[in-house]
This record gives structure tokens, sequence and C-alpha cells, in this order.
């Protein structure tokens, strides 16, 4: 039995801002192992710090993902990248998977779970250190390869021209505009994963014009941008010699462009 009032735990966490206070009450004194562990954790989440980070994990696509200090939260919204993967793979053979950008691998490890039982290489990069060593640990039961490196850069040779989908949730807030995130993303969370350049397109031009050299024939690359990105991210596929459309969640509050490399067969 706890020292903590239910009801006081619940008070403080609503009013430090916690809207789902409730919920996280309940998590923290699940996770904690003694009344010292709980007032801790409870403390640092009055203070800002994510409850993903506290708590070791978050649930993405009913999925347990390991995150930890330092390391970028998935968002619930990046969903909309795996479903429509999934979607692509259900018309186009799947052997080759790079999650670009990766964090904690979650978005790899989703589409993979979700690919079931065939036969898919995963590979992971990212340029963050911390970030990689989660994610190494969150991919190696399903023997997904994780390399440290700026986008391409840190993948193996081997894999140009073969891949088949390339996530690429890279960071798209405008540089000017970093200030106004919520305290949990801009103070506890890296700022390579958000900062998206003056645009917030920066990476996502970078990996755009490099793309078409890596995917096989008929592959995509899926980014992740803000809505009224739309127009200037299909534009970045286009210039990158990709076909380009747009997909829309408006239950996800998501926006993915997505970008094909034309087979041989399209007169391309």
């Amino acid at each position: 039995m706890t020292a903590f009032d239910t009801a006081e735990i619940t008070r403080r966490l609503r009013a430090a801002g916690c809207v789902f206070a409730e919920e996280e009450t309940r998590l923290l004194r699940e996770a904690a192992a003694s009344d010292a562990e709980l007032a801790g954790l409870l403390d640092r989440r009055v203070a800002g710090t994510p409850l993903e980070h506290l708590l070791g994990w978050v649930r993405f696509r009913g999925l347990r993902i390991g995150v930890r200090d330092g390391v970028f939260v998935p968002r619930q919204r990046s969903a909309l990248l795996v479903d429509e993967a999934l979607e692509l793979a259900a018309a186009h053979p799947v052997r080759t998977v790079v999650d670009l950008c990766c964090g904690s691998g979650a978005l790899g490890l989703a589409l993979l779970t979700g690919l079931g039982r065939r036969p898919v290489e995963l590979v992971a990069a990212d340029i963050d250190p911390v970030a990689v060593a989660c994610a190494r640990d969150n991919l190696a039961a399903v023997g997904g390869r994780v390399h440290q490196g700026d986008l391409f850069d840190a993948l193996p040779e081997e894999l140009r021209g073969r891949i088949d989908i390339l996530l690429a949730n890279t960071p798209y807030v405008p540089s000017g505009l970093i200030a106004r995130l919520p305290p949990e993303a801009r103070d506890h969370e890296p700022q390579v994963a958000l900062d998206g350049g003056p645009d917030g397109l920066a990476l996502a031009r970078r990996t755009a014009a490099a793309a078409a050299g890596w995917l096989a024939p008929g592959g995509s690359l899926l980014i992740e941008i803000g809505v009224d990105q739309m127009p200037a991210a299909r534009e970045l596929l286009t210039t990158g010699g990709l076909t380009a459309r747009i997909v829309r969640s408006p239950d996800l509050d998501a926006t993915v462009a997505v970008g094909c490399r034309p087979t041989a067969t399209s007169g391309r």
C-alpha cells in the first residue's frame, strides 16, 4: 500500500496539465516499486518529463515499444505511415524495409509485425547514438539491423536499388516554431528529431533527392509531413524523380507524402 492517495496524485497531474490524469496515475503507480520511487516519478512528471520516458515504453499500434530518456517518443499519428506501407505491401512484393530517422525503431517494428510471417529484411538508421541503442534493443527480436549515421550515409551500400519500403519520419517542425512545442517535446526530446529547418522540410528534401537511387523499381518512400506542407512535399518528391501522392487521415490528424520509383515498364 502506497502512502500516496490516488485522488491526490490525479489532482497534481491534472494541475500540471496532464489531460489523461487518471490513466497516468494508474500507470505511474504500476511502474513504481516503492513510495519513494512513486514520489520521484510523480515529481518528474509534474516537472514535464514525458510519461513514456518515466515508464520506459509507449504503446504503438498495439505494440509495447521501449523508449528512454533522450529518445523521440513515437506519435500515434505516425501509425498512418505504417498503415499506408501495409497497403503498398499488399500490392507490391516487399523483401527489404528501411526505417530512416528511426528513433526507437517503432515504425519498422510495427510494419514487420503487420507483414506477419513474410521473410522481410529490416534495416534502421538514425544519427543519434541514444536512438540507435534504443532501436537495437527493440529490433533485436526480429533480426533488425540498426546503423548510426546521417540519412543514407548510414546504410550499407548493398541496399542501393533494393529497398521496397522506405519509411522516413524526418523532423518537419520549422525551426522558428520549435519554441512553441509543448515542453515535453521541446525540453526532453532531442532537437535533431524535431527541427526540420527553415521550412520544416530540410531533411525530407534531402531524403527525397537521394531516394530513387536506393529504392527498388516500384519501391516507395513514405515521409510524414504537416498538413500545410502538402504542396511543397509533392514537389520535392517529383523533383527527386518519384511519382508523388499525398495521404491524409483526419482521424489521426496525420499526413504522409508517398513517392514511388517508377518501374522499368512505366515508360520513364
